[in-house]
């Protein structure tokens, strides 16, 4: 195994939770904003649906900021696998699904938080666990 210098290290994660928080944030914003056209496109309430905004637009700014970060991945997992689930046993999608429509954007999404819950998210955290 090749040694990683810390600093490389850490600025991967970061990294990471930038992408993870691009994902989140956009998405938790759209759920907020276009609250009734994106209730339709995911067959929810509008209630759940800025629900599961706020829940995302939290867990994505958590991810960013690194602030209670393990718990705010833990959230994002949480949302993850309730569209994972929606997609396999309610929509039947496949892992590719349509037009590349499937469930493998959702599983990588957990896999990146997973990395963040075990790491921590770095050293460039503002607030730990």
């Amino acid at each position: 195994m090749v040694p990683v210098p810390g600093i490389f290290a850490n600025t991967v994660l970061l990294l990471l939770r930038l992408m993870i928080a691009a994902i989140f944030v956009t998405s938790g914003w759209s759920h907020v904003t276009k609250t009734e056209e994106r209730s339709k496109s995911i067959g929810m309430s509008k209630g759940f649906t800025r629900f599961l905004g706020v829940a995302e637009l939290a867990g994505g700014l958590g991810v960013l900021f690194g602030v209670l970060t393990q718990i705010a991945a833990a959230g994002l997992i949480l949302v993850m696998l309730g569209a994972i689930q929606k997609k396999i046993f309610v929509w039947h999608t496949g892992f590719w699904g349509e037009k590349s429509y499937g469930w493998h954007y959702d599983l990588m999404l957990v896999i990146m938080n997973l990395v963040v819950i075990a790491s921590g998210g770095g050293r460039w955290v503002l607030l730990a666990r």
